[in-house]
């Protein structure tokens, strides 16, 4: 039996470090942010719903590409317009992840799947895995995390973090909870020991 696996957490938390390392070990991963980059391609469903509803000053000099970071300024700083592209996103999103999921399960029918979504809980997505690992540390740690891997000043990181769900309502729809405040050496062994528990589970 197959194992699907939601994996989650706020920006700097780690929970890209813990999908790699779950590959490392022999998980396969979805990826919902490789799966949206493709979905605002130019001339992709997604990529017309968007212009047509935030308009072309979203696009880049060529007149085609969607400027991402223009579109996160918008949607950070405006909630009806966050909701407004996630109600485009998230049903495309989850449709190809399952998609994915399926095919995986047809050619690996005993492995673990592991969806790795920052929104996996506020799509809704979170009640289609097995199981849900919601990736925590603490606020200092995010934010300077959240600054180096995404080039963020402070206060555009802390924004950030405060238009996310609360880390505490993420950890009340988990079924296990990683905390990543210590070493990258430690971090990894909490790792290798919720593998194996998952792997308990296939």
């Amino acid at each position: 039996m197959g194992l699907l696996v939601g994996l989650t957490g706020t920006i700097g938390s780690g929970k890209t470090t813990t999908a790699f390392q779950l590959k490392e070990m022999g998980a396969f991963i979805i990826d919902a942010d490789v799966i949206c980059r493709d979905l605002v391609l130019p001339n992709r469903p997604a990529w017309k719903e968007i212009v047509h509803t935030f308009g072309k000053g979203i696009l880049q000099n060529d007149h085609q590409t969607i400027d991402r970071a223009k579109l996160a300024e918008i949607i950070f700083n405006d909630k009806f317009k966050k909701d407004q592209l996630e109600k485009i996103l998230h049903p495309k999103v989850i449709a190809e992840e399952i998609k994915m999921a399926n095919q995986i399960f047809r050619e690996h029918p005993e492995t673990i799947v592991v969806v790795e979504a920052a929104l996996l809980i506020e799509s809704g997505n979170d009640q289609r895995m097995d199981k849900v690992v919601v990736v925590t540390c603490d606020g200092e740690q995010s934010i300077q995390r959240a600054m180096k891997r995404c080039s963020l000043s402070r206060e555009e990181a802390i924004s950030r973090i405060q238009n996310q769900m609360p880390q505490a309502d993420k950890i009340k729809k988990a079924d296990y909870v990683l905390q990543n405040n210590g070493s990258q050496e430690d971090f990894k062994k909490k790792v290798q020991a919720l593998y194996l528990e998952l792997k308990a589970l296939t």
